[in-house]
């Protein structure tokens, strides 16, 4: 038999009554742990330790290129709704049809980690951490049928930009002047919810909070020829918000036109608060510098 590559084996989500596989994926790593104690004691001879499972727990980690349903992302991770995920042995010609591999396990799980990244003329990428609750077991139907993955679409990053406004009250309508990266990242935290009612060694977890932060990277002053009458926020205007230290409006759209400036679908929004600007300026490089705005209530999913 033919060693296994890394192509051929896929995560998968179950949908209705079917697997639905992460489509454009380009990495998956899947963790499974015996959280262990030293069991040794006095009476044990020697210097060598005896570990004993306590609990298991697992997590599933997948990075894909497909950003096209980074709104279905943002609302699933919103709602703390768990996943019922399988790793399984893919076939046929695209990769995406599920084996049945010995191997093949399922289990639920919650989407504790969404980065999406939209950088400039580099694809977008996504990357999904998930987080295990209760048992990994095999599965006893895989006469589940595959469903139809609607084909994916590269996105460049600069085809998605940050507009922010000056405060909390009026809607973000200017793009961050000479932008080169933006980061969406959510974050959601769990705690072990197992007690002593609870069976077998597998830890349950229960979402305690989420949190979100954008980071964007720009140039001081580029010298590119700005013909779009869509307006930009610079350093001078990041300074001014981070002396305020209030909540200013965010969007996150996709972009077209002029300078790529005109605002297009939007992604997502909300406020946010801007807690750390950092100016770059290395000798013999470009002066830059980067901007973290932590998110001040729910964001809105708009797509």
């Amino acid at each position: 038999m033919a060693t296994l590559k890394g192509q051929n084996l896929r995560i998968y989500t179950r949908v209705d009554s079917g697997l639905k596989v992460v489509g454009m994926a380009t990495n998956c790593t899947i963790t499974l742990v015996n959280n262990v104690s030293d069991e040794s004691t006095k009476d044990d001879t020697g210097l060598a330790q005896k570990p004993i499972t306590q609990s298991k727990s697992w997590s599933v980690q997948v990075e894909s290129l497909n950003v096209t349903d980074a709104a279905t992302m943002l609302a699933a991770i919103k709602s703390m709704t768990p996943f019922n995920l399988i790793w399984d042995e893919s076939g046929t010609t695209d990769n995406k049809a599920h084996q049945e591999a010995d191997f093949a396990r399922c289990g639920s799980a919650y989407l504790t980690d969404l980065n999406l990244t939209f950088n400039d003329r580099t694809t977008a990428a996504k990357t999904l951490q998930f987080t295990g609750t209760g048992a990994v077991s095999t599965i006893t139907d895989m006469d589940l049928s595959d469903e139809t993955v609607p084909a994916g679409s590269y996105t460049k990053g600069q085809f998605v930009r940050l507009f922010l406004s000056s405060d909390n009250t009026a809607a973000p309508a200017s793009v961050i002047g000479c932008a080169r990266e933006l980061t969406l990242h959510i974050s959601v935290s769990v705690e072990n919810s197992t007690t002593k009612d609870t069976e077998g060694e597998w830890e349950n977890q229960e979402p305690t909070s989420l949190s979100y932060d954008i980071t964007t990277n720009a140039l001081v002053r580029s010298g590119d020829t700005i013909t779009s009458l869509v307006t930009a926020k610079g350093l001078d205007d990041l300074e001014t918000i981070h002396k305020n230290g209030t909540p200013v409006k965010w969007n996150i759209a996709n972009v077209s036109g002029d300078n790529q400036r005109t605002k297009g679908v939007v992604i997502a929004s909300g406020s946010a608060v801007l807690t750390n600007l950092e100016i770059q300026a290395q000798n013999k490089t470009g002066a830059q510098y980067r901007a973290t705005l932590n998110g001040y209530g729910d964001y809105t999913v708009s797509a």
